[in-house]
């Protein structure tokens, strides 16, 4: 089969297309025909060296989705002709960009017979981690209200539907030129970052009375803004950041309204599978993911310099 790999950390330069074996699945495993492979900005971090590969060389891609080709005698509720979708590969095991990836069955679920397999490519990483976000760790409820900033990116567009899914009211910050796309997805309010007010703006869209669950993709620049918006007890939840030293600038104001702040990763999430079996329930009609640009294995360089330097709404896939 193609795949892509990289036999030495750099930049994009070092991804290059291989023949390689075909893998056998394990007892426990699945062996996807991949349709389709997110690209995420974790992509990246196997490949330059921060984070550490399986081993080299390397095939990245945590994400992917595709058809069940060949079931391990372990694997149970998975057969042969399934539409399927996976995540958290690559970092133990070789990731989606290729032509067949071998999936351990607790990070795998089965989509619906009629799900779009490349949009699913793109699904992992993102759809996991807003449902965590929200529904685990925020524990979104119908009448709450919501902020999740970035709701134009792969982890933000993804949240504001399952944010809508609940019922919350949902309010989204987005580039002006996404306003209408981020509304469609479900968003009661979509508010340009960059303006001034933004504080008021938030306030206003909440009907003046802050708000209860927000999701934060760059605490080091909004961590205090979320303390100005919030409601009393509001629950916040870290997704990223670009300072290792995060905390509220003024404790006195996330004190006084009780503020609780939760630091999440998807990679600690207790059963991936369950996780999208989950979503797999809501695709299509309530949960689908936004496919920006797709890219063949010969383009992955380019994705991957595409996936932290461009704006771009929902996500970036490679289809082998």
């Amino acid at each position: 089969m193609r795949a892509v790999r990289f036999h030495e950390h750099g930049d994009e330069s070092v991804l290059q297309v291989d023949e390689v074996d075909r893998p056998d699945p394990a007892p426990d495993e699945v062996l996807v025909e991949v349709a389709a492979a997110g690209v995420n900005p974790v992509d990246t971090y196997f490949r330059e060296g921060s984070y550490e590969p399986y081993g080299l060389p390397a095939i990245p891609g945590v994400d992917a989705a595709g058809t069940a080709a060949e079931i391990g005698e372990a694997v149970e509720g998975i057969a042969e002709g399934d539409r399927v979708f996976a995540t958290g590969l690559s970092g133990a095991m070789p990731g989606g960009y290729a032509e067949y990836v071998a999936v351990p069955d607790d990070r795998i679920a089965v989509l619906p017979n009629d799900a779009d397999l490349v949009a699913a490519g793109g699904a992992g990483v993102a759809a996991v981690t807003a449902w965590r976000a929200l529904v685990q760790h925020a524990n979104l409820r119908p009448a709450e209200t919501v902020l999740i900033h970035g709701g134009s990116g792969g982890v933000g567009h993804a949240a504001v539907q399952v944010a809508a899914a609940t019922g919350a009211h949902t309010i989204a910050t987005a580039a002006e030129g996404y306003h209408d796309e981020v509304a469609a997805l479900g968003a009661d309010a979509v508010l340009d970052y960059t303006r001034e007010d933004l504080a008021a703006a938030v306030t206003e869209a909440a009907d003046g009375d802050g708000v209860d669950v927000i999701l934060d993709h760059r605490l080091d620049e909004y961590l205090g803004f979320d303390a100005e918006v919030a409601a009393q007890g509001c629950r916040v939840v870290g997704i990223g950041e670009n300072d290792p030293e995060i905390g509220f600038p003024v404790s006195a104001a996330a004190r006084g309204k009780d503020l609780n702040l939760q630091l999440m990763s998807m990679f600690n999430t207790p059963s991936l599978a369950d996780a999208l079996d989950d979503l797999a329930s809501l695709w299509g009609e309530d949960i689908t993911i936004e496919v920006a640009h797709s890219y063949d294995l010969e383009g992955a360089a380019e994705a991957q310099r595409a996936v932290m330097t461009d704006s771009f709404l929902g996500k970036l896939v490679i289809e082998p």
